[in-house]
Formats: C-alpha cells, structure tokens, sequence
C-alpha cells in the first residue's frame, strides 16, 4: 500500500514586485512522480537547488502544490481538512537540530509535540521513554540539549517526532550541519527506527554513501525526478551522476575506473567488501 503518492506534481515559487504583479517564476517541482510503501526506507538525492527539501515540505502539508496532487496514507494534502492528518502521518526533522528543539530539558522537548496534538500526560511520558530509548538517548533524558553534541541534537529531534507515533518521518538533510560521527548516529537510528518500529523513512541528501542501504533511491535535477531505482541500479550509472553534480561513493568509483581499465569488476560496486570480494574473484 502507497503511503506517498504523487502524480505531476508541480510547484511555483512565484516573485511579485510591491505592486503585486509577477517578476518572476521558479519551477521547484517539474511533474513530478513518486510512489512509496509503507515501510520503505527512501532516499531522495540531489545537489543544492535540486528540489528536493521543496519535496520534503509538501510530503508534511508545509507547501502547497501549484499543480497535480500529493496523496500521504490516502490524503490529498491540498484538502483543508487533511493537513492535520496529514502531519500526523508525517512528520519532519529539519536539517538543524537547534531550530527543532525548544525545551531546557529533553524529556519535556520529546513530549512537546504529543502534548500540541492531546495525547493524555500519562500517556506522554510512555511515549517519551519509549521514544528516547529507539534512538539510544534516554540516558539523557534529563539533560540540557544545549550540552549534547549535534548527532545527539539530532536524535532527540526524531525523538521528538517518534513520540508522535508517525507512520513515516521525512529527514531534511538531517546530517547536513554534523561532523562525519554524528552523521553516522543519526542515520544508524533512521535505519532502526525503519527495521525495529517499521516506520517508513525519506531521507533527503546529497550525500551519496547515505543512501547505500536504502530499498530505493530517487535522484532529482532541476525539479525533475531523472534516475530512480535501487542503489545498485543508480551507482552503476558513475556517468550519469557526474552529469547531475553528485560525488559517488569511494569504492565505486574506484570499481568504475578499474572497469574501465579493462578489469571485469561488476557493476553497482557500493562497498569495500563488495569490491574486495569481486577483487579475489577474478584472481
């Protein structure tokens, strides 16, 4: 069952002058298609301008389409009456933690967001243990966010949304502002909470080693969606993805040029052990 649906998908950002009248017209999203299940892990890749977070903002009823329909667990998220429903089902983490967490305390943070929707106290708080141990921080349950790194910033921002009990989470660039070890925690989490709760992930980046164990992968270019399929599938196309700006994984651009050597290495390389693997075979 489809728990994101879109069809010609398109939206404007539309520039006026103090006048009211049109300047200028940017098309964020050119029609248009996607179509995910229900407890899939998503990757949607794209370099800075690609359209991508403009995705991620319809997905939770931020944005309005100009054009065609979006459809999350069955709503037009263009219905007045679905947008929260809509938010409900999906929820959003943003690419900086520190515009996302506004308590001095985290557990009161993570009980923020199911406090504004009316869940009952007791309730609240069952959600918040339960939400803080999926993504390892309820250790810090009465600590200051202010001292926690920036990966540990942002685990307790997809606590935060967990304690709302969505059926799917939409990460923004969530690694974007993070060094390399927090960039590991936060998408190590998003796998868990994927395999372990079956919540339903979009993950929304430029960096290619983070979509390598997603089930599929969308790539986007100037608001078109131009290559989708599994990782395999898109890392085999080195070509194509220099074309649409995008870095590609170590390993299979060292798998590519030995190809292009004339070694026989297969297609789709994604790891060390991958290649290593197909390395030992061919001697």
């Amino acid at each position: 069952m489809s728990i994101i649906k879109a069809r010609k998908l398109v939206h404007e950002y539309i520039r006026r002058d103090e006048e009211g009248n049109v300047e200028s017209i940017d098309t964020a999203l050119d029609h248009i298609d996607i179509d995910v299940s229900e407890g899939q892990f998503i990757a949607v890749l794209g370099h800075n301008g690609s359209g991508k977070s403009t995705l991620a903002k319809h997905i939770n009823a931020l944005l309005m389409p100009s054009e065609g329909t979006l459809w999350v667990d069955g709503k037009d998220i263009s219905e007045e009456e679905n947008i929260f429903p809509v938010r409900q089902t999906a929820g959003m983490v943003f690419q900086n933690p520190d515009n996302q967490i506004i308590a001095s305390v985290v557990e009161e943070d993570v009980a923020f967001g199911p406090e504004n929707i009316g869940v009952p106290t007791d309730e609240i708080w069952t959600r918040v243990g339960e939400s803080l141990t999926a993504v390892g921080m309820a250790k810090y349950r009465h600590h200051s966010p202010n001292k926690l790194s920036g990966g540990q910033k942002q685990r307790i921002a997809i606590a935060g949304v967990l304690a709302m009990q969505p059926k799917c989470i939409v990460l923004d660039e969530p690694t974007a502002m993070l060094d390399p070890n927090g960039r590991r925690e936060v998408i190590r989490t998003a796998h868990e909470l994927n395999k372990k709760k079956g919540v339903t992930i979009i993950l929304i980046t430029h960096y290619m080693e983070e979509v390598v164990d997603a089930d599929k992968v969308y790539v986007m270019d100037k608001g078109k969606i131009v290559l989708n399929g599994t990782p395999r599938e898109i890392f085999s196309q080195v070509d194509k993805l220099k074309q649409y700006r995008l870095d590609v994984p170590q390993m299979t651009i060292l798998a590519h040029l030995l190809r292009q050597s004339g070694i026989p290495i297969p297609l789709g390389i994604l790891t060390r052990q991958e290649l290593l693997e197909a390395i030992l075979r061919i001697c």
